[in-house]
């Protein structure tokens, strides 16, 4: 990719992540209760810790594994998380969607929103035939919004992720090109 792709939907601009994001990375992914539903945000979020994770978004892209979108209100711009494709497997069209929305902006249909946007940028753009995403079993609030985003439960992987020393189960959602109208529904 050699522009960073830039999406717009009803409320939301998904973009690039600029350093200047970072006291707000910090800030929200540092919330104990987002690492604790998450498989790959440390508790605590350290400082510096924003900087060196936006400093490396833009190499993956450049690899052409992973594309990490800032979630950001369109009339302001101010940082309400982070979605993106990662695992991305150009060869067999598959890429895993994750995400995280800071407190303030849970149950708000953020997350679906910008998810809905980056499926189809997925299928549309990026040519994949299928999509999925996981969560832990006792996040279900992340498996409803797999669901508004169009994907379907696809299993349960239990104790497969070992989080702050207990391990978790692994639920299962995937999407495919052909079940949605335009990329996404």
């Amino acid at each position: 990719m050699e522009e960073f792709p830039v999406l717009i939907s009803n409320r939301l601009i998904l973009r690039e992540f600029e350093l200047t994001d970072a006291p707000d990375v910090q800030r929200l992914a540092g919330d104990r209760d987002i690492a604790s539903t998450t498989s790959n945000i440390p508790h605590p979020y350290l400082d510096g810790m924003a900087e060196q994770w936006i400093s490396q978004n833009r190499q993956e892209v450049e690899d052409g594994t992973h594309v990490t979108f800032a979630i950001a209100n369109q009339h302001d711009n101010n940082l309400v998380g982070a979605i993106g494709l990662s695992s991305i497997d150009h060869e067999h069209a598959v890429a895993e969607i994750g995400f995280w929305v800071g407190k303030p902006f849970w149950n708000l249909g953020y997350c679906t929103e910008a998810g809905r946007a980056v499926i189809k940028f997925g299928f549309d753009e990026l040519k994949l035939n299928r999509i999925y995403a996981r969560h832990f079993k006792r996040n279900p609030a992340s498996g409803r919004v797999m669901e508004k985003m169009g994907m379907t439960y696809e299993g349960c992987f239990r104790q497969h992720f070992k989080k702050w020393g207990n391990y978790e189960d692994l639920v299962f959602y995937g999407i495919l090109k052909h079940e949605c109208s335009g990329g996404a529904k």
